[in-house]
């Protein structure tokens, strides 16, 4: 079996996961990439998504970011994202909710002046926060 790669996902309120695991997927700027035990060290920019990656025991977890950093070394991968939840912290009504006024404020995009980038960006932490916890939209 091979070796383990330590995983750290923090904010700057906390520390969301602290644990090993055998491979980490990441939403990079310039695409999604993958970690292995033994990686070239890199730094890169994150975007909001999803951070998948399978724990110890084989079971594939998945983690909410709203963008940040990563760096990757050979037996490391560390996360420093301006937010972070787990499946199990997300409200799910909320981001429900958050789904529907960013979905409305896109419709109304030609009826009024509203800030299109901003509504974008909070659809997209909204359908990742769903896709985290389970639910298709």
């Amino acid at each position: 079996m091979a070796e383990n790669i330590r995983l750290e996902i923090v904010t700057p309120e906390k520390s969301v996961v602290s644990e090993d695991a055998q491979i980490v997927m990441a939403p990079g700027i310039l695409g999604e990439f993958g970690v292995l035990t033994g990686h070239t060290p890199f730094l890169t920019t994150l975007k909001v998504g999803t951070v998948r990656y399978t724990d110890e025991k084989g079971e594939e977890r998945a983690i909410f970011i709203n963008g940040g950093f990563a760096e990757a070394l050979p037996d490391r991968v560390t996360v420093l994202a301006e937010s972070a939840e787990r499946r199990r912290d997300i409200d799910l009504e909320r981001a429900k909710s958050a789904l529907e006024r960013a979905q409305k404020r896109l419709e109304m995009e030609k009826k009024e002046e509203i800030d299109y980038l901003r509504a974008r960006v909070a659809l997209e932490r909204a359908v990742h926060r769903l896709k985290v916890a389970g639910t298709r939209q």
